[in-house]
C-alpha cells in the first residue's frame, strides 16, 4: 500500500472509531454515565452527551483532509482527557465486577489510552 493511501486509511479508521464511540454515547448512555468522575459538576448524562458530541465532531474533523492535522491533535488531547473516567471505571469494577472478564475489560482500557493518543498524534503528523 502506498504511503499516502496508508495515511488516509489510518486517519479514516481513527475517524470511524471516534464516530462509532460517539454514537454509542447516545444509543447506550448508561454505561458512560456510570464512569463520569463524581468531581465533575452537573449531571453525568450531560457529560456523557457532551463527550459523545465531542467524539462525533472530532470524527468529522479528522475525516476531512483539510482539518485532519488539527482534528487529530485535538483527538489526542481528548483521549488523554477521558483517562480519569477509565480510571474511575477500573476502580469501580475492582469492587463490583462479578467476573474476572469484566475486571479485565475495565483494567484493559487503562493502557489502551496510550496507543490511542500516539495513533492520533501520528495521524496529525502525517496529515497534508
Amino acid at each position: 500500500m502506498e504511503p499516502t493511501r496508508s495515511r488516509s486509511w489510518s486517519a479514516l479508521a481513527l475517524a470511524g472509531l471516534l464516530g462509532a464511540a460517539g454514537a454509542t454515547h447516545f444509543a447506550k448512555p448508561r454505561p458512560y454515565d456510570s464512569i463520569v468522575p463524581r468531581s465533575l459538576p452537573g449531571e453525568p448524562r450531560t457529560w456523557t452527551y457532551a463527550s459523545g458530541v465531542a467524539e462525533v465532531a472530532l470524527a468529522a474533523v479528522v475525516a476531512l483532509p483539510r482539518t485532519r492535522r488539527l482534528g487529530a491533535r485535538l483527538a489526542a488531547v481528548f483521549f488523554a482527557a477521558v483517562f480519569p473516567a477509565n480510571v474511575k471505571m477500573a476502580l469501580d469494577y475492582r469492587a463490583k465486577a462479578k467476573s474476572p472478564k469484566a475486571r479485565a475489560i475495565a483494567y484493559g482500557r487503562l493502557p489502551l489510552q496510550v496507543p490511542l493518543v500516539l495513533w492520533a498524534l501520528r495521524v496529525g503528523r502525517s496529515a497534508p
